[in-house]
């Protein structure tokens, strides 16, 4: 699935014989260049919120009719699990569930994407989905932090997700050996990871976040646990009588597919070649402009058909979601034309790939980032750098706004 391609010897200068190249000349996008383009994005922002109405709401209500199908579905073929395409086709159609529910409802709703229909089933501040993690707990970590932080190291938490080095900013340490067996278990388990994220685990391990600062989380958990483990593992499994067996490791194999799915999706919208990061000082007093840069240069899309970025939740489109993460998500696939023609006149990269490239790439970076930085040899991206103003520039250099040498 993953079509690793890992040519493992000319990543190692002292078996290649090669050396270090030169790092290209950086783009340089003025200032006039970022404010003319925050711009033209706020104008693309507005006129399709000023377009929202009755297309919109039939979409998302065709999707969850269409979620909720699949979930019955599901739910009855195991009690015809004795039958093994009957089981193969139940655990399809309840993966096929618990993506719809978690990419392309769950995910886009508690970013606030419906907000504007008044419907409270679809509300973001009371709506919770089908994973292990609190709604409350990810509208902090992913909606604040992350689209707050964007590919910032040190700030946005998503870089590794506190366990893995996806960053060469990110300082290397033996336990980093261990990139593609942590990445491998967060993909098979990665609604668990989500759940944990908050707790910021490698500063409890690191000593300056104490187990107390964590009880809060835990209640939370406890209580979103107990729900999905009961309803997966033990009401629906008991429903199916004798067929209790077939029906748990049928539903907990929807469950990671559901999580290798969404983890892949998730990894090639932040992580493959060509996306960059920014370092604290490089972001100090954002201007709209400059955020909205940040965006396109740290987010990457992946192609494919309308049934495909459905499925992706339009997360394919993660460099359009991240510039609007509060528009409804289908709106999207129209919007990313505009955005690429923006990015071609103002020189700016767009990076788009397949998802056989895409997640690849992702991969070579997690063998790549577990070697010590001596032992490894990349062509470097390259990297764009952006004037900043007049009182900025008499303390600092112009900012250098991504950096990436894999």
């Amino acid at each position: 699935m993953f079509g690793l391609s890992l040519p493992t010897i000319p990543f190692i200068p002292f078996l290649s014989g090669s050396s270090t190249p030169a790092e290209p000349e950086p783009l340089v996008l003025t200032r006039e260049h970022i404010d003319e383009l925050g711009r033209e994005l706020d104008a693309l922002r507005e006129q399709t919120v000023a377009s929202l109405g009755d297309e919109d709401r039939e979409y998302i209500y065709r999707i969850i009719k269409a979620q909720r199908g699949f979930e019955v579905a599901g739910r009855g073929l195991m009690f015809f699990g004795f039958f093994p395409p009957a089981w193969v086709a139940g655990v399809t159609a309840l993966s096929v569930s618990k993506i719809l529910d978690n990419m392309e409802i769950g995910h886009n709703v508690m970013h606030g994407q419906y907000d504007w229909m008044r419907e409270p089933s679809l509300n973001s501040r009371t709506f919770e989905w089908d994973t292990v993690c609190p709604s409350d707990q990810w509208r902090h970590s992913h909606n604040y932090m992350h689209h707050t932080y964007t590919n910032i190291v040190g700030k946005d938490r998503d870089i590794g997700y506190g366990i893995l080095r996806m960053d060469p900013n990110q300082k290397w340490h033996p336990y980093y050996l261990g990139n593609p067996v942590y990445a491998t278990a967060l993909m098979l388990l990665f609604e668990w990871g989500v759940m944990m994220h908050d707790a910021e685990a490698e500063n409890i391990v690191a000593g300056t976040r104490s187990w107390q600062e964590v009880l809060p989380l835990a209640k939370g958990w406890w209580r979103k646990v107990r729900r999905q483990v009961v309803k997966d593992y033990v009401a629906f499994p008991l429903l199916t009588g004798p067929l209790f067996v077939p029906t748990l490791v049928g539903n907990a194999t929807a469950n990671v597919v559901r999580n290798v799915w969404a983890y892949s999706i998730i990894f090639c919208g932040h992580f493959p070649s060509g996306v960059q990061s920014f370092s604290e000082d490089d972001t100090a007093e954002e201007t709209r402009g400059e955020w909205y840069v940040r965006q396109l240069l740290g987010s990457a899309n992946i192609s494919g058909s309308p049934l495909f970025h459905i499925m992706s939740g339009n997360l394919s489109h993660q460099i359009e979601h991240h510039l609007f993460p509060d528009l409804p998500a289908h709106r999207y696939p129209e919007l990313a034309p505009r955005v690429r023609e923006l990015c071609e006149e103002y020189g700016l990269p767009y990076n788009s790939r397949g998802l056989t490239a895409q997640v690849g790439s992702v991969w070579k970076k997690i063998f790549t980032f577990a070697l010590p930085p001596n032992w490894v040899s990349q062509t470097p991206d390259i990297s764009v750098l952006l004037e900043r103003s007049p009182r900025e520039q008499a303390d600092d250099a112009p900012g250098t706004l991504a950096r990436e040498n894999v």
